[in-house]
């Protein structure tokens, strides 16, 4: 429950690692791009700090290619049967580059011309510069990755598919609210986004997020408020049973006890909760995070140059898990301990559910994703009150006076338990006099 909980409903939030910085070697023109595909699952982020900007390696090539092919087959296009593909080179050349993409998407039922260069001129996957189109310079490992992700882009815009979200939309005269359920953390399942889902951002004058979790400036008060600093330590607030089984975990980790004695039940168990999740979807909790819903439009928002609100902000969220009880904050701390130590027994159900999610919040499915989050509708813990109730009043009175004082249009992403639970903020905004719409009709 504090797993799937902390995921569905709070901005992930992970205390910042202080690391050698190097910086990525990517053309500026190029950012927006990258940041919508390295989503995709088809390249490492890695490569940005390993010759981007050079000649892309056979290795390189073959993988990207392959994952490629992998990602517009998970469409289930059906085939053109009269296709023939081009003969490539594989001499790395832009020209023979995109003649390979062009034999990914030309074996389906699409409307692709015979001219592989002017198809992918058509479809914008292939710009040129002052230079021309260069089809006989040796391609970037930027430039492949480049057309691959626009033609994904392309092709799944074409199918008329990516992942829709649970979504809807309300409005009055002069102001209108687009509201996503976010995942905030995901798999490269989750992208690319419906057109309609990213056209509606992309239109928007603004996004309202509960935090604001590239924006450093609370950092600060997380780790004043994650450490004792009253000469309490971690072994005074939870049972003899429980400190041992951090022991245990300390020593499994390789975690020295005197760094965990000073911190908190609550930033333990939040850490050690997204620890279960490791390698779970073949990625590791970071990675997890990378794929969330919230992340995606946060980064777009700062490449476009949208206002970014709070509904919530990271001093009220860390305070919420501070102001629980010392056992609500056991309680979870000995669940993230048990995910670690015994994983089988409690990780297999949450890890369901969670796919469960991922593939409904793909589809759009509303009606199934809010049916997996019956249980928590009938969990009357001190942990599930914190969730829910007072959080979705809150932020929908914010809501409502956007609508009523904001002209304009604005993209809301919160944790799509928020709209989904009993008394959720659709219910308050409702309550209001407002007509939630869902947003594909």
């Amino acid at each position: 429950a504090t797993t799937l909980g902390t995921t569905l409903m709070f901005t992930t939030i992970m205390p910042a690692v202080k690391a050698e910085q190097v910086t990525p070697d990517i053309s500026n023109w190029a950012i927006q791009t990258l940041n919508d595909g390295e989503k995709f699952g088809i390249f490492p982020i890695e490569w940005y700090y390993d010759g981007f900007r050079s000649t892309i390696s056979t290795e390189r090539l073959n993988s990207l290619m392959t994952l490629t092919e992998k990602k517009i087959a998970g469409l289930n296009l059906a085939k053109n049967d009269a296709f023939t593909p081009l003969k490539v080179s594989n001499d790395k050349t832009r020209g023979d580059i995109i003649n390979q993409l062009y034999n990914i998407v030309a074996q389906y039922d699409l409307n692709v011309s015979e001219d592989a260069v002017k198809y992918m001129q058509e479809r914008k996957v292939l710009q040129g510069s002052e230079s021309g189109l260069m089809l006989d310079a040796k391609a970037t490992t930027q430039h492949a990755v480049i057309f691959a992700v626009r033609l994904i882009q392309d092709t799944f815009e074409q199918a008329n598919a990516g992942a829709k979200g649970v979504a809807w939309v309300v409005e009055d005269e002069d102001t209108k609210v687009y509201l996503l359920g976010s995942i905030h953390v995901g798999t490269p399942d989750l992208h690319p986004m419906h057109k309609k889902l990213t056209n509606a951002f992309k239109d928007s004058d603004g996004l309202f997020v509960e935090v604001n979790s590239l924006d450093p400036s609370g950092l600060d008060y997380y780790m004043e408020k994650a450490m004792f600093t009253d000469g309490r330590t971690i072994k005074d607030v939870v049972s003899e049973e429980t400190y041992a089984k951090l022991e245990k975990v300390a020593e499994q980790l390789g975690m020295p006890m005197e760094e965990l004695a000073l911190q908190k039940p609550w930033f333990i168990s939040s850490n050690f909760s997204s620890m279960s999740l490791d390698g779970v979807f073949g990625l590791t909790p970071e990675e997890m995070a990378m794929h969330g819903v919230d992340i995606q439009f946060l980064l777009s928002a700062y490449l476009q140059q949208k206002p970014i609100y709070e509904l919530e902000g990271m001093n009220a969220q860390v305070d919420m898990f501070d102001g629980l009880s010392q056992e609500a904050q056991e309680q979870s701390l000995v669940e993230a301990l048990d995910s670690i130590l015994e994983p089988a027994e409690q990780t297999d159900e949450d890890v369901k559910i969670m796919a469960d999610w991922f593939t409904n919040w793909v589809n759009g499915d509303i009606e199934k994703f809010a049916e997996s989050l019956k249980e928590m509708n009938e969990d009357t813990s001190e942990f599930n009150e914190m969730l829910f109730g007072k959080r979705d009043e809150q932020m929908a009175a914010k809501l409502v006076e956007v609508l009523e004082k904001q002209q304009g249009t604005f993209f809301v992403v919160v944790g799509a338990g928020h709209f989904l639970v009993d008394k959720n903020i659709r219910y308050h905004l409702e309550q209001s006099g407002y007509e939630v719409k869902p947003f594909y009709q």
